[in-house]
């Protein structure tokens, strides 16, 4: 390891090179989980050092502050190295370094690393704790007791000092400017966490698009007590007065208070309905029996690469022609399944929304799943401590979890044709009285913008 750069910038430097191959995300998660036990303990650790020496790494003795009584504050020796230190956690073992001082007149003993660290299964807690950004200056003292031992608690200073620093990441982030961002598409979705004791689980409401450029953002997260209009309306209203303008489709399940939000904040975008959430609302109306064949059937209504559908462009035209495709469908499951195929027609429209769009971003934009699997391994991961000491603790978790696993999320390819699709669309929705271009496109700088 270089001697410029710190265990922890070595940590984070692991961390960001996970998302940058094509492994499989679960898999990633799960060397996120060991990485964050080792980050959160790499920094109580080095911070311990820093409030026994008095100073802060490569600060130099005498640059540091005296107290009350013009007493230097700073003690001798310095750092030499670290050594590496094996802990056992339930996802598996992590190595930390452990740092070495010499030149001091007293012996430092990290109360972090408990006689028991070492062959301790509980510091699970610690791998959650690694994800929360938000957890009070107690609960982290309670959590690191659970997992290490009383005789291992962290002094106060050193977990204030841990908690500030990673909390007001997450606080500048919630507050960014988002006047630069232009999406095509915003995703949006909930996710239930208990957070309350004695409390029913609260959802906690997520966004995310793909901008003009065919890049995927994370753009917003935030709790609330209700998937109710009030509660979407205000998540969505703080995007745009924090600059965010209409994307040209919102894509989400058929929650009433979101499509209702939705369709305020954003009047001019148009409005997908989550294909999958909408299977499920007509698989659970389904009897096992049949519930292979309706989903079979199900599917087929979308399918535009056969031969009846595989030449029509995208728009009203492959519009028209699936929408006639349900029709058939409830049709003719209408008299075994009359329940799933009222479920099936309710706001029928908006599930071929989509089919206005390129035809290379069908796939993605037809559902609002693409955050669910990341959704799901966080609510696994805090299954272990039951509930969360809080909102904000939730809420940091979760953002923690999303802002890391974004930077893995596969873009969307923008062809010369997709974005003259877009372009049309843009022009159509959210610039009507902007004239058509008359102009030929130019098909090189297209593919440039590529």
């Amino acid at each position: 390891m270089s001697r410029r750069v710190s265990p922890i910038e070595a940590i984070r430097a692991e961390i960001d090179v996970l998302f940058t191959g094509d492994r499989d995300l679960a898999e990633v998660l799960e060397d996120v989980a060991r990485l964050g036990a080792r980050l959160i303990i790499q920094t109580a650790v080095e911070a311990e050092v820093d409030a026994f020496l008095g100073r802060a790494r490569y600060q130099r003795r005498a640059a540091t502050a005296v107290d009350a009584d013009g007493q230097a504050t700073a003690r001798p020796g310095h750092r030499n190295g670290h050594c590496p230190t094996t802990i056992k956690t339930t996802a598996g073992p992590v190595t930390v370094a452990r740092p070495k001082l010499r030149g001091t007149t007293e012996k430092f003993a990290s109360r972090l690393f408990g006689t028991h660290v070492t062959r301790t299964n509980a510091l699970e807690t610690l791998v959650i704790a690694s994800f929360v950004r938000g957890m009070s200056v107690r609960d982290v003292e309670n959590a690191l007791a659970d997992a290490l031992g009383p005789e291992a608690a962290l002094s106060k200073s050193t977990v204030s000092a841990v908690c500030t620093a990673i909390r007001d990441e997450f606080d500048a982030w919630r507050r960014r400017d988002l006047s630069g961002l232009k999406l095509d598409y915003l995703f949006l979705d909930a996710s239930h966490f208990k957070m309350h004791n004695g409390h029913a689980a609260e959802p906690v409401l997520a966004a995310w698009g793909i901008t003009t450029d065919g890049k995927p953002v994370f753009a917003g997260l935030d709790n609330a007590n209700s998937e109710s209009t009030d509660a979407w309306h205000g998540f969505l209203t703080d995007l745009a007065d924090r600059g965010l303008v209409s994307p040209l489709l919102v894509i989400s399940d058929g929650a009433k208070g979101l499509i209702s939000a939705a369709e305020q904040v954003f009047p001019k975008a148009l409005r997908q309905r989550c294909t999958i959430h909408k299977l499920r609302n007509v698989l659970a109306k389904t009897s096992k029996d049949d519930q292979d064949t309706v989903r079979a059937g199900f599917w087929a209504c979308f399918d535009t690469n056969n031969e009846q559908l595989k030449d029509i462009e995208p728009g009203q035209r492959l519009v028209e022609a699936v929408q006639r495709r349900i029709d058939a469908f409830i049709d003719k499951w209408a008299g075994t399944c009359p329940a799933a195929m009222r479920a099936m027609a309710t706001d029928r429209a908006s599930l071929t929304v989509y089919l206005r769009f390129p035809a290379e971003h069908h796939k993605r934009i037809r559902h609002s799943n693409f955050i669910e699997r990341t959704f799901g391994e966080t609510r696994r991961r805090v299954k272990v401590i039951g509930r969360f000491p809080g909102e904000t603790s939730c809420v940091s978790l979760i953002w923690a979890v999303l802002d890391r696993a974004s930077r893995g999320w596969r873009g969307f390819t923008m062809t010369p044709r997709a974005l003259r699709t877009l372009q049309d669309l843009r022009r159509a929705l959210l610039e009507p009285s902007t004239p058509p271009c008359k102009t030929p496109v130019d098909a090189a700088a297209l593919e440039q913008a590529a």
